[in-house]
C-alpha cells in the first residue's frame, strides 16, 4: 500500500464508506458520494452495468427498508494513491450484493472539494464464485 500525506485521510473515508454501506446509513452515503458519482460493475460474464448516485443509494435504501442484516465489513486495502485533489484506492471486499456473498475488487476514484474527500467513481469487479 502506498503511503503519502493524504493516504490516511483517504483510507479513513473508505473505512467510513464501508461502515455506511454495510449498515445502510443513507445520510453518510449522501455525504461520501459525490453528486456526479458513477458506479460501473463488471460481472464474471463480462457484462457491465452503470449506476449513478441516486440509483446506488437506492440499493442501500431498499436493503434498509427490507430490514436486511448488516453486510460484511471485511476489506483488504491493496493500494492508496493521493495528492492534494485526487485519490485512487484499490481494495477487495466480501459483500452480499445479490443472493450470495461474493468477493469483489473495487477501483475507487476520489476528489477533494471544499476540503472534503468524496467518491466520484467506483469500478466494481465481481469475482467468479470459487
Amino acid at each position: 500500500m502506498t503511503t503519502n500525506t493524504h493516504a490516511a485521510d483517504v483510507k479513513q473515508l473508505i473505512n467510513d464508506l464501508i461502515q455506511a454501506g454495510t449498515s445502510f446509513d443513507i445520510d453518510a452515503l449522501e455525504r461520501i458520494y459525490h453528486n456526479d458519482l458513477q458506479v460501473i460493475m463488471l460481472d464474471p460474464s463480462g457484462a457491465t452495468s452503470i449506476a449513478d448516485k441516486a440509483m446506488f443509494k437506492g440499493l442501500f435504501q431498499s436493503k434498509r427498508d427490507n430490514k436486511e442484516p448488516a453486510l460484511n465489513t471485511w476489506a483488504e486495502f491493496h493500494r492508496i494513491d493521493a495528492d492534494d485533489k485526487n485519490a485512487h484506492v484499490l481494495i477487495s471486499r466480501k459483500v452480499k450484493l445479490m443472493a450470495e456473498e461474493q468477493k469483489i475488487t473495487l477501483s475507487i476514484d476520489l476528489v477533494k472539494e471544499n476540503n472534503a474527500w468524496q467518491v466520484m467513481r467506483e469500478v466494481i469487479f465481481v469475482h467468479a464464485e470459487e
